[in-house]
């Protein structure tokens, strides 16, 4: 005879309810932070979208209302107006002729003075480094008697100057913005490329790579965001620049594109609706070269934010 046992009773299991998860709490000093940044964005923007709001506006009816009134008539007026009662086109050319030569100019020479500094290892490098950084402490406005005399004795033959003097050329303001650009450049590119890997170079050199090839072919390409950083940075100080040109060039045809904007302002009236939609189209190439180059100038100023 056999006996059978009940079975144990089977033990009630509760469904386990998912652990409510409660939104995450919004600190108060993070919105203090996005408050005081969003602040600080529309001060930078305000007088760049004032200038936009007046250049679309007749100077009448500003004049009659007020800059911050409601619009009665927008229009691209001003804009034709502007570019071609100041000649703007020649003058965009002369300012190009400074400004790209003069970015391709500093950022080769910076790099390969960072890169001997930084990758090969050469006695007085960190002096070298020191004396690049200091010359970017001397204010630009003392040497400014010292060049002008200096240009005027150096000869240049006529195809490089119409004066036969680095004076009232293109070279007097190219020279002056690379000497000056240089150090800054040098200070920046020496400590990106003390962050690359030594390994690399020195793989190289095992394989028979010399100087050249671990410069142009090695170290330039993985420098690409902070040249693209720098660039963007040197374009728009070049391109904006109007001292320089002031002093060395006496010739109004040779004047960069800032100065066209001095061909708006009328003897006895100015009109600024107008003068605004000038400084508008000057503004457009420096807008354009960060928006091509958006990408590699984050990439340059995020560098070093995050370890690995």
């Amino acid at each position: 005879m056999t006996v059978t046992t009940p079975s144990a009773p089977a033990r009630a299991t509760a469904p386990v309810e998912p652990a409510k998860r409660g939104r995450p709490r919004v600190r108060p000093g993070r919105l203090g932070v996005h408050a005081f940044l969003m602040t600080v964005s529309l001060a930078f923007l305000a007088p760049l979208l004032l200038a936009v709001y007046a250049s679309l506006r007749p100077y009448e009816e500003t004049a009659e209302h007020g800059y911050f009134s409601l619009p009665r008539h927008l229009s691209f007026d001003y804009y034709r107006q502007a570019f071609s009662d100041s000649g703007m086109g020649k003058y965009f050319v002369n300012s190009l002729i400074i400004a790209v030569p003069g970015v391709l100019l500093t950022l080769f020479l910076a790099s390969f003075v960072a890169f001997a500094v930084t990758r090969l290892q050469m006695r007085g490098g960190l002096v070298l480094l020191m004396v690049f950084t200091a010359g970017n402490l001397l204010p630009q406005q003392v040497i400014v008697t010292p060049l002008y005399v200096f240009f005027n004795k150096i000869d240049l033959p006529y195809w490089m100057s119409d004066s036969m003097t680095m004076y009232d050329s293109y070279w007097a303001v190219l020279a002056v913005q690379v000497a000056f650009q240089v150090g800054f450049c040098v200070f920046v590119l020496a400590n990106f490329m003390r962050t690359l890997p030594m390994e690399i170079v020195e793989a190289a050199r095992v394989d028979g790579a010399g100087v050249w090839t671990q410069y142009w072919r090695i170290t330039l390409p993985l420098c690409r965001p902070a040249l693209a950083a720098l660039g963007t940075l040197q374009f728009t100080w070049m391109y904006n620049d109007f001292l320089w040109a002031l002093v060395f060039i006496s010739n109004g045809d040779k004047l960069p594109v800032t100065s066209a904007l001095n061909n708006l302002r009328g003897q006895f009236f100015t009109d600024y609706n107008l003068l605004a939609a000038g400084s508008v189209i000057v503004a457009l190439p420096t807008v354009l070269v960060f928006l091509l180059l958006q990408r590699h100038f984050i990439a340059g100023l995020t560098l070093g934010a995050s370890k690995g």
